[in-house]
C-alpha cells in the first residue's frame, strides 16, 4: 500500500512539471504602445527526444503531418476575468526542430504563419515519401508575431490570456500545452504636449460676459490598465511678469481644469493633486483613451486678474494613475498665457462737439465752466497717463486761423483740481493711471474770466479748435 501511494504521488508531482512547459510569450508594452509588431525569439514549444522522422502511412504513402488544435475555442481568455482576444491575434510558424528546419525532400514545405483553430492546423508539411528526409532530435522552437493591425483592433488587458493547445504526435511533449499571452500593466502618455502658449491680442476678450475657456490641446495615454486622470499646479501662485518688467502673482484658484465633453470633472487648481476622473478611463480597443482637457476663467476673475498687459506662466502636473494607485505615469506642461499691449480712448459722438455761448456780460466778466459726463471712455491694460493737446496754437474761424490763443480754455478731470490751458505740446491731465476697462471720464471745459474777458471786441462768429487725447505707457 506505501508503494502505491508512492506511484501516485510521483506521477501528481510529474503532471505539475508539465505545466512549466507552457508557452509563455510577454508582450512588450512598446508594441502595444506603438501599435507596431511584435515578433518573438525563437521559442520552445515542444521538446523532441526521440524521432527522427516522419509518420507515414501504409507503404509510405501519405504523410502524417504535425498539426495544432485549440481545445479552448477560437479565442484567449484571460485568466481572472472575463475578457478575451481572437485567435487572430497570435500567429506562428516553426523556426526549427533540433536547431535546423527539417527536410522538405519531395514536396514537403514550411507553412507560413498562421493562427490557432479549433480544427487541426499543419505546423509543416512532411515530404510525401519516407526518404524525402526527416528531422533533428531536440527542441522544436517556433516563431509568433502579432501584427501591427492586431494592437490597433483588439484590447489587450493587463494580465495572462490563456489559449488550451494539443499536437498530435506522441513522442512530441509535451502533447498537450497552453500558450499564454503575458500582458504588462502599464499607463504612458502619447502626446507630449509640454508647454502651451495663449496669447490674447483684444479688449474685447475682456468685455465678453462667458466663461473664457483655453485648450490645452488632444491629450492621449495609451494603457492596459483601467486609470484616473490627477492634476494639480505646481504652485498655488500664477507668476506674473509685466509689460514692464515688475514681477507679480496670482491666485491658481481662479483657474478650473476640466474638459471638452464628459471626460474629466470640472474644479478649480490647486497644488494639490485631485483626481479630476468622474468615472475610470476603462481599457478599450487599440489601449488608447483621448480627450481635451481645458482651462477655465470666470469673466470677472479675467477682468479682474488677467487684465493686465504681461505674461502668466504656471505649470501643470498631471499623472494617469491605474485606479489601485500601483502605476503611475507623470506629464508636465507649462502654461504661458501673454496679454498683449491694448489701449483705446472712445468719444461718444454726443460728446464730440464742446459749445460755449458769449451772450451775456456774465459770460464776458466771469469766464464759462461745463463739465461733459462721461466724455472720454478709456480702457487700457498697462499703467498710463493721460494726455491732452490741440491741433493749433490758435483758434480758427472758418478754417482760418486767427489770433485767439488756445490757452485761454483750460481741460480738466472732473474731481481734480488740475486745469491744462490748452496748447499744442501734450500735456498730462491724468498722473500713474492703473490698467482700466472701459472707464468713464467726466471732463471739465474752463474758459476762466481772463480768457473771456480776452474775447471781448472780437467778430461775433464761431472760433473753434480740435483737442486730442492720448495715452502714454508709464
Amino acid at each position: 500500500m506505501r508503494d502505491f501511494l508512492i506511484v501516485i504521488f510521483t506521477v501528481f508531482c510529474g503532471s505539475y512539471i508539465m505545466k512549466a512547459q507552457d508557452v509563455f510569450l510577454t508582450i512588450p508594452e512598446n508594441n502595444i504602445f506603438n501599435r507596431t509588431e511584435f515578433t518573438s525569439v525563437p521559442t520552445r514549444v515542444m521538446t523532441n527526444a526521440n524521432r527522427t522522422n516522419w509518420d507515414y502511412g501504409f507503404f509510405l504513402i501519405g504523410p502524417i503531418a504535425p498539426t495544432f488544435t485549440s481545445l479552448s475555442g477560437q479565442t484567449f481568455t484571460h485568466t481572472s476575468s472575463a475578457f478575451t482576444l481572437p485567435s487572430s491575434t497570435l500567429l506562428w510558424q516553426l523556426e526549427s526542430m533540433g536547431g535546423q528546419l527539417p527536410a522538405t525532400g519531395i514536396s514537403g514545405f514550411l507553412p507560413g504563419f498562421q493562427s490557432f483553430s479549433t480544427s487541426p492546423l499543419k505546423w509543416f508539411e512532411p515530404p510525401t515519401i519516407s526518404f524525402g528526409g526527416g528531422f533533428s532530435r531536440g527542441n522544436i522552437n517556433f516563431i509568433f508575431k502579432i501584427p501591427a493591425a492586431q494592437f490597433a483592433a483588439n484590447t489587450y488587458r493587463a494580465g495572462n490570456y490563456s489559449m488550451d493547445i494539443t499536437q498530435n504526435y506522441n513522442d512530441f511533449t509535451p502533447r498537450n500545452f497552453k500558450t499564454i499571452l503575458v500582458i504588462p500593466s502599464f499607463t504612458r502618455w502619447v502626446t507630449t504636449s509640454l508647454t502651451k502658449y495663449i496669447e490674447v491680442s483684444s479688449l474685447n476678450d475682456y468685455r465678453n460676459t462667458g466663461t473664457r475657456v483655453f485648450s490645452l490641446d488632444n491629450t492621449e495615454i495609451a494603457h492596459t490598465v483601467d486609470f484616473n486622470f490627477w492634476a494639480k499646479a505646481a504652485s498655488t501662485n500664477v507668476q506674473f511678469t509685466s509689460s514692464k518688467g515688475v514681477p507679480g502673482t496670482r491666485s491658481i484658484a481662479s483657474i478650473k481644469l476640466g474638459s471638452s465633453g464628459s471626460a474629466l470633472t470640472t474644479k478649480a487648481l490647486s497644488a494639490t493633486f485631485q483626481n479630476f476622473s468622474p468615472a475610470n478611463f476603462s481599457v478599450g480597443a487599440g489601449n488608447r483613451n483621448s480627450f481635451i482637457p481645458e482651462l477655465y476663467i470666470s469673466s470677472e476673475d479675467f477682468k479682474n486678474n488677467f487684465f493686465e498687459a504681461g505674461t502668466y506662466t504656471f505649470e501643470l502636473n498631471f499623472n494617469a494613475a491605474s485606479t489601485d494607485n500601483s502605476i503611475n505615469s507623470f506629464q508636465n506642461t507649462a502654461v504661458q498665457l501673454k496679454v498683449v499691449p491694448r489701449s483705446e480712448i472712445t468719444i461718444p459722438s454726443s460728446g464730440r462737439n464742446v459749445n460755449f455761448n458769449f451772450n451775456t456780460a456774465a459770460h464776458y466778466t466771469n469766464g464759462q465752466s461745463q463739465i461733459i459726463a462721461n466724455q472720454i471712455l478709456l480702457s487700457n491694460n498697462e499703467s498710463f497717463e493721460l494726455y491732452v493737446k490741440s491741433d493749433e496754437n490758435y483758434f480758427k474761424k472758418g478754417g482760418l486761423q486767427t489770433n485767439i490763443n488756445s490757452n485761454i480754455l483750460q481741460i480738466g478731470l472732473d474731481g481734480s483740481s488740475l486745469d491744462i490751458p490748452l496748447s499744442k505740446t501734450p500735456q498730462k491731465i491724468l498722473f500713474n493711471g492703473a490698467p482700466v476697462l472701459d472707464r468713464g471720464l467726466n471732463v471739465r471745459y474752463t474758459i476762466p474770466a481772463a480768457g473771456a474777458q480776452s474775447l471781448v471786441g472780437k467778430e461775433n462768429t464761431t472760433y473753434a479748435i480740435n483737442v486730442y487725447y492720448s495715452f502714454t505707457a508709464i
